[in-house]
């Protein structure tokens, strides 16, 4: 997407203090941003990291940019390469996707997370898949009196 000085850009600032300039339309795609509160820099999102922030904006970016059905058909494959990220980023992402509402972005985190748990557990025993995810008692539960 060419860039114009007409087009009107939006600063966020993430919870550790990064800020980032951004494009309204991609800004749109993030979060709704009258909801949130914003001060003399810009639009504050404090729960999540700038490295977080960082990846959400880029992640939100590429279908702005994608403009022709050949660019839009390439975001599947665009997708599976950016949510190969270690365990604790895809976390990260679920979470910051969860707090701004964006359904894709938790939607393919979340979907991710769930390929991976797959590929742990097929042909485990259950006393292997109890330990990978530290289960220690199948009938463990919260008792609420």
């Amino acid at each position: 997407m060419a860039s114009s000085s007409l087009t009107k850009k939006i600063t966020l600032k993430s919870s550790d203090g990064v800020t980032f300039e951004i494009e309204e339309v991609v800004a749109q795609s993030i979060m709704n941003l009258t909801d949130d509160v914003a001060d003399d820099i810009g639009i504050l999102v404090p729960n999540v990291t700038g490295k977080i922030l960082a990846k959400v904006i880029e992640y939100c970016k590429k279908p702005v940019e994608a403009t022709s059905y050949e660019k839009r058909f390439e975001l599947n494959k665009w997708d599976t390469q950016f949510v190969k990220v270690d365990y604790a980023t895809l976390l990260d992402l679920i979470r910051a996707a969860h707090y701004l509402n964006i359904k894709s972005l938790f939607d393919l985190t979340c979907k991710t997370v769930t390929y991976m748990m797959q590929g742990k557990i097929k042909g485990k025993k259950p006393e292997e898949i109890r330990k990978i995810f530290n289960v220690v008692n199948d009938f463990q539960y919260l008792r609420i009196d």
